[in-house]
C-alpha cells in the first residue's frame, strides 16, 4: 500500500505544483473547538517512566522545559499518562489522584505547571480501565470530564483499553461531547491505536488521533509507523492531526536515529511529545528537541503533512508545502548503508525560477541550487532542506554537494576512498580544494589531482586517496570518522564544507575462536579484549537474534565460564550481553540445551534458558519484565555447569558472588559450545558490548 501512495504522489506531483496535489479521501471536518491548530507540542511521563509519576516529576519537568529553553521553542503540555489515580472511585464515584504520588491532587500539579506559563495534560481510557487497570472513563464521561476541567486540566489523553467492544466513535464522542460541556478549553487527544479507520473520522471528534499501536525506541518500530503514518497525509489539517506516538528521542536509539525521528515527525506535522527524562536529558538530546528550525517545519501554520515524492528501495522523498511558498523537504536512509539520495525542485513542486535557495536545517547553512537537491544520507538517517525559489542566484555558495565512498578497513589495510563533487548550483565556485581528513594514525595519500581553478555550475569531478588505517587499534572495535572536505572561493565568501563517513574498524576474531550472527553485527578481538557490535530483536520465545563470539564444544560437566562485561550501549531497557551456551550456537531457534546468563541495562541481571529442549528460551529467572538487580559496569559474570544444571552469578568487583538463578535443561549434550553474545532489542539497531576476562575451567 505504501508504495501505490507513493507512487500516486509521484506521479501527482511530477504534473502539477504540490500545492495542487488531490487528497486521496475526504478528511472529516475539523472539531471546531480552536485549539490545536498547529500540532501540539510538549512531554508526557509514559515512555521513560510508565506508572513511575509523581507530582514531584511532573513539576520537576516543568521546571526543565523552563530552563532548558524548551518552553520558548513551544513546548507547552506537561502531561501525566497513566497509574496518577487510585483503584477505585469515592462513593460520589469520582476518580481520586493517588494520595502518595500526587499529595496536593491533580489541581496542585495544575497550578504549579500553570505559574511556569505551561499546561497540564492527563490521561484516561475509553472503557471500564485504564490500560494499567485503574478507573476507566466509559459511563461516567461527563462526571470526570467535569473532574479534569475542575482542576484545570488542558489536554486529555483519552485511551482505547477494556473498550467492551462498543464502537470507537461512540465512545469517544461522548467524551468529546462531555469536555464541550465543561466549557473549558481541552486539547483532546483519542488514542485508540489507529483501529477503525480513525483518520476518516477522527478530526470531526478530537484534536489528534493516535494513527498506529505504541511506539518503542528501537529504529525498527519507528520506522513500521512511519510506513503506516505517511499515507494518511489528506486528514491532517490545522486543529486535526494524525498522531504517530510521543517521541522516543534520548530513549535509547542512535544520535543519527533520534535526528531522523524528530525530523519525520516535523514532516509529517505530527504532536512533538517529548517521551525521555528531560531532567537527565543529554546536551545532545535537548539539542534536538529544541531545534527551531525543525519546530518550525512542524508548526508551520499552512498545516499540511507531508507526503512522498519517491520511496524507492528505501530511499524516501518527503515534500511538505509551507505557508510562505518553500517546501521543507527530508531525505531518509531507511538502510543501514550511506546513500546519495537525490530529488529536484519540480518533483517537490515548486515553479520554475532561476534558482534555489536550500537551508539545511540541521547544518544551520544556506547554499544555491539550480534546481538539483541531494546529499550523501547516512545510513538510519535524514537529511532535511527548506527550499524556496529566488530571483536572485548567486547570492549564496552554491551546492557542492561531495560525496565520500565507504570503503571496509580492518587494521593495517589500506583502501581507496573516492570523492566525488559536484556543483549543483547556478553560479561558479573558484579555486575549489577537495581534501580528506583522518584520525591521527592514519595515512592519506592523493593519488589524483585535487584542485580546481574554476568549478562551474552543472560540472563534476573525481578525486581518490589511498587511506591506510593503523595495525594496531585503539579498542578491538574502533569508531572513526574519516570526513571529505571542500573549499571554496564563491560569491558569499570563503566556503568551507564536510562529507563525514563513519568507519568502523576491527580486529579479526582469530582461532580457535569463532563467530555467528543471524542479524547484522560486526566482531573484534585484540590483546584479550573482545566487542561485538551487534543488532537482534530478542532472545526468547520464537525471536531468537543474537552475536556471538564463541568456542566450539569447549562446555562440559564442571565447566565455569567467567567474562568481565566493560560497557553495554543502551538500545533498550532489555538489550542483553553475558555468556551463552548451547549445543550448536550456529542455528538459533533450534539448537537445544539453550541457556544464556545476560546483563540488560535497564533491568540488571538475567538468568533464561529452554526448559523443554526445543532451541527456545522459555523461561527466566526473575518476573518477566525484571531482572535481579541494578545494571553496573563493569560486571563480572559466571555460569557454572553441573550435569545438565546451570547456574549463574553476577558480581560488581570480581570477588563477591550474587545468584541470579538455576535451571536444569533436557537434551543437553555432553560437549557443547559457549561463548560470548549480544542482542540489542531493537530490530535493525546496533548496539555494541565490550567484554575482557573471557575465561574457561
Amino acid at each position: 500500500m505504501r508504495k501505490t501512495w507513493a507512487a500516486l504522489v509521484a506521479a501527482t506531483l511530477a504534473a502539477a505544483p504540490l500545492a495542487a496535489v488531490p487528497l486521496t479521501a475526504t478528511p472529516a471536518a475539523a472539531i471546531d473547538n480552536g485549539l490545536a491548530l498547529t500540532p501540539p507540542m510538549g512531554w508526557n511521563d509514559w515512555n521513560a517512566f510508565g506508572c513511575d509519576v509523581s507530582a514531584k516529576l511532573v513539576e520537576q519537568t516543568a521546571d526543565r522545559l523552563v530552563s532548558s529553553g524548551l518552553k520558548a521553542a513551544g513546548y507547552q503540555y506537561v502531561n501525566i499518562d497513566d497509574c496518577w489515580l487510585t483503584k477505585s472511585r469515592d462513593v460520589s464515584g469520582n476518580l481520586v489522584p493517588d494520595p502518595v504520588k500526587f499529595p496536593d491532587g491533580i489541581k496542585g500539579v495544575a497550578d504549579y505547571v500553570h505559574s511556569k506559563g505551561l499546561k497540564l495534560g492527563i490521561y484516561q481510557s475509553a472503557g471500564t480501565m485504564t490500560c494499567a487497570g485503574y478507573p476507566g472513563s466509559l459511563g461516567h464521561e461527563q462526571q470526570d470530564a467535569n473532574s479534569f476541567a475542575s482542576w484545570g486540566v488542558d489536554y486529555l489523553k483519552y485511551d482505547n483499553c477494556y473498550n467492551m467492544g462498543l464502537p470507537g466513535k461512540q465512545r469517544y464522542q461522548a467524551m468529546g461531547d462531555a469536555l464541550a460541556r465543561t466549557g473549558r478549553q481541552i486539547v483532546y487527544s483519542l488514542c485508540n491505536w489507529g483501529e477503525e479507520s480513525v483518520a476518516s473520522w477522527g478530526g470531526s471528534v478530537g484534536n489528534l488521533w493516535r494513527t498506529t499501536g505504541d511506539i518503542d525506541a528501537s529504529y525498527g518500530r519507528m520506522l513500521s509507523i512511519v510506513h503506516q503514518n505517511m499515507p494518511l497525509a489528506a486528514s491532517a489539517k490545522p486543529g486535526a492531526w494524525n498522531d504517530p506516538d510521543m517521541l522516543e528521542v534520548g530513549n535509547g536509539m542512535t544520535p543519527t536515529e533520534d535526528r531522523t525521528e524528530f525530523s519525520l515527525w516535523a514532516e509529517m506535522a505530527a504532536p512533538l511529545i517529548a517521551g525521555t527524562d528531560l531532567r537527565t536529558a543529554s546536551p545532545a538530546t535537548l539539542a534536538i528537541y529544541g531545534n527551531r528550525e525543525v519546530i518550525a517545519v512542524d508548526q508551520d501554520q499552512l498545516g499540511r503533512q507531508g507526503v512522498p515524492v519517491s520511496t524507492t528501495g528505501g530511499l524516501d522523498v518527503l515534500a511538505k508545502p509551507l505557508a510562505d511558498g518553500s517546501v521543507a523537504v527530508t531525505l531518509f536512509n531507511e538502510n543501514t548503508a550511506p546513500a546519495v539520495m537525490s530529488t529536484t525542485a519540480a518533483a517537490i513542486g515548486l515553479p520554475r525560477a532561476k534558482g534555489y535557495t536550500l537551508r539545511d536545517l540541521w547544518a544551520h547553512r544556506t547554499t544555491e541550487t539550480a534546481g538539483t537537491i541531494s546529499a550523501n544520507v547516512p545510513g538510519h538517517g535524514t537529511v532535511m532542506y527548506r527550499v524556496a525559489p529566488t530571483r536572485t542566484p548567486e547570492r549564496y555558495a552554491p551546492d557542492l554537494v561531495l560525496r565520500t565512498s565507504t570503503p571496509e578497513w580492518s587494521a593495517g589495510s589500506t583502501a581507496t576512498v573516492t570523492a566525488t563533487l559536484v556543483n549543483n548550483g547556478v553560479g561558479a565556485a573558484r579555486h575549489v580544494a577537495v581534501g580528506l581528513d583522518a584520525p591521527n594514525g592514519w595515512t592519506v595519500k592523493p593519488t589524483t589531482g585535487t584542485g580546481f581553478p574554476r568549478f562551474t555550475g552543472g560540472e563534476q569531478a573525481t578525486v581518490r586517496f589511498q587511506v591506510t588505517a593503523p595495525a594496531v587499534l585503539p579498542a578491538p572495535i574502533t569508531h572513526a570518522s574519516v570526513t571529505g572536505t571542500v573549499t571554496a572561493d564563491t560569491p558569499a565568501g570563503v566556503e568551507r564544507t564536510g562529507s563525514p563517513q563513519q568507519v568502523e574498524l576491527s580486529a579479526p576474531v582469530q582461532a580457535p575462536l569463532r563467530t555467528f550472527t543471524d542479524n547484522t553485527a560486526v566482531f573484534g578481538a585484540q590483546n584479550g579484549s573482545f566487542a561485538i557490535d551487534g543488532a537482534g530483536a530478542d532472545l526468547y520465545y520464537g525471536v531468537d537474534q543474537y552475536s556471538a563470539i564463541y568456542r566450539p564444544g569447549a562446555e562440559h560437566d564442571g565447566s565455569t565460564t567467567v567474562v568481565k562485561l566493560t560497557a553495554q550501549a543502551y538500545t533498550s531497557d532489555w538489550a542483553k550481553a553475558g555468556i551463552m551456551v548451547r549445543d550448536d550456537i550456529t542455528k538459533p531457534n533450534s539448537s537445544p540445551g539453550y541457556v544464556i546468563l545476560a546483563e540488560a541495562p535497564g533491568k540488571g541481571y538475567v538468568l533464561q534458558w529452554d526448559s523443554t529442549g526445543s532451541g527456545q528460551l522459555d523461561s527466566n529467572s526473575a518476573p518477566a519484565n525484571q531482572g535481579s538487580g541494578k545494571a553496573a559496569y563493569p560486571s563480572w559474570l559466571k555460569l557454572v555447569r553441573s550435569g545438565s544444571t546451570y547456574t549463574g552469578y553476577y558480581s560488581t568487583d570480581g570477588t563477591s558472588w550474587t545468584q541470579v538463578g538455576s535451571a536444569t535443561l533436557p537434551g543437553v549434550a555432553a560437549t557443547q559450545d559457549v561463548g560470548l553474545f549480544t542482542s540489542s532489542h531493537s530490530e535493525g539497531t546496533r548496539g555494541e558490548a565490550d567484554f575482557t576476562g573471557f575465561s574457561q575451567t
